[in-house]
This record gives structure tokens, sequence and C-alpha cells, in this order.
């Protein structure tokens, strides 16, 4: 704030202690002491305050861009959105014109339909030879002897 030396202040000091005496001096140096004080948090608060409305302006600015940035996003979703809605029409009625031409009558998603289960069955048991079982010796009846008695 204020550029002064230690000349300066020693010659303050000396004319202060002329004016004003001994006895008042440490009085009036408390006093101008405390007001220097407040004068400094006052100047401090001032700057912090300017500080952050400037740190609430930038933030605004970004504010904008950003919702600037976001509106131009949605433009260009928006049109693809469209862009795709116009395709899938189109291969909607390309899907519908080539099952009208198709001389067997089925519907194409008959043809690319997944077996069911009995069918994969069918398929399993007739790939798979049946194995030959082989036969068992046949067991001979075992005899009790007699014991004697």
């Amino acid at each position: 704030m204020f550029d002064m030396g230690f000349t300066e202040l020693v010659v303050i000091s000396i004319v202060g202690l002329i004016i004003l005496g001994p006895e008042r001096l440490p009085k009036v140096a408390r006093m101008a002491g405390k007001y220097f004080g407040k004068l400094r948090r006052f100047m401090s608060n001032v700057k912090a305050d300017v500080e952050s409305e400037l740190r609430a302006d930038e933030l605004r600015e970004i504010l904008n861009q950003q919702s600037e940035e976001l509106q131009s996003l949605k433009e260009v979703v928006n049109d693809v959105g469209k862009e795709v809605d116009s395709s899938v029409s189109e291969l909607e009625a390309s899907v519908a014109e080539s099952d009208s031409n198709d001389d067997t009558g089925k519907n194409w998603t008959e043809s690319v339909a997944t077996p069911t289960k009995a069918k994969l069955k069918a398929k399993k048991k007739a790939a798979k030879p049946k194995a030959a079982k082989p036969k068992a010796a046949k067991a001979k009846p075992k005899v009790k002897k007699a014991s004697a008695k």
C-alpha cells in the first residue's frame, strides 16, 4: 500500500514524540495500529469480493459457451436421428417390396427363423449312429454245495 522505509518511520516517530509527548504517543500509536489493521482487513475483503465477481463472470462465460456447444450437439443429434429414421423407413419399404415380389410366398423372416428344439434333436439323432451294445456273457448259476453233516 504505502512504500515506507525505516528512515521514514523513524522521522514520523520523532515528530510524533515531539508533538504529542511521551504520555500520549503510545495511545496514539495503538489507535493508529488499530485503524491501520481495520483498513487492511477492509481492503482484503474488497479485493476478495472483486476476485469472486471476476470468477463468477468467467464461470458465466464458460457456462454460456457450454450451453451453445450443447445446443449445437442437440441439433446434430436431431439431424442424425432424422437421417436414421428416413433410412429405416427406406429399408422397411424395400423389405416390403421384396416380400411382395417373392415367388415362394414365404415371409423373409421364416427363411431365417431359428430351428426349434425338436428339429435340433432330430438332426442330432440322424447324424449320430447308434453304438452297438456289447453282448453280456451268460453267467453260470452258482451251485451250492451240500454241507456234510
